[in-house]
């Protein structure tokens, strides 16, 4: 394994243009760039989403109007910002976790790596894939009977928010697999330790 200077001496490896980086590890930088991608364009969907509620809001008690299409896209916004930011938080490791255990001292950066490897193989991923499974004739009957909202002025292909079950659950699925592939490497000494470990400070000796 390579020791703790070998890792915080080849600073190329933490902007992920090393040639030293194994293939599997810029597959799981090349997922964690579309995660970050699809994570900021979301935020700009919650801005949208935003400024829809304040227009709905303002036509309704201002002027004593309303849409059902506007107010059913608030949901659809909501629904969309929800799925598709579920891998980027993933990325960013905010999702809730029991921190009285996962960030004990007990818990050195190796058995930390051991735990998001072994959760993402036994449950994150497999999950995932039951997930979108399940969701695929549920998405694709929406598609094929043209189904749209049943109320009058609503949105239609409603196949399109039912999508965003697949598209969430695979991206997540993927930056699932982006973790456990950034994890076995850095057991494997071939990549370097998260990056929350690289700025705590931590002597080698404290990394095992």
């Amino acid at each position: 394994m390579l020791t703790w200077q070998q890792f915080v001496s080849t600073q190329d490896f933490f902007n992920g243009m090393s040639s030293r980086i194994p293939p599997l590890g810029k597959i799981a930088l090349a997922i964690d760039a579309l995660n970050e991608w699809v994570g900021r364009l979301n935020a700009w969907l919650i801005f949208g989403m935003m400024l829809l509620i304040a227009h709905n809001v303002a036509q309704r008690y201002l002027f004593n109007q309303s849409w059902v299409g506007l107010q059913e896209l608030e949901w659809h916004l909501f629904a969309v910002t929800f799925m598709l930011g579920a891998a980027y938080t993933l990325k960013h490791d905010q999702h809730v976790r029991v921190d009285i255990l996962y960030q004990s001292h007990w818990m050195t950066p190796v058995r930390r790596a051991w735990v998001n490897l072994l959760g993402s193989l036994l449950f994150l991923m497999p999950f995932c894939l039951i997930i979108l499974y399940s969701s695929w004739a549920f998405v694709s009957n929406a598609y094929v009977q043209g189904e749209g909202s049943p109320d009058p002025g609503g949105l239609p292909q409603r196949w399109i928010l039912k999508s965003m079950l697949l598209w969430g659950f695979g991206l997540l699925f993927l930056q699932g697999l982006s973790q456990a592939i950034q994890e076995a490497l850095f057991l494997l000494g071939k990549m370097p330790p998260p990056a929350e470990d690289q700025q705590s400070g931590l002597r080698e000796e404290d990394i095992f």
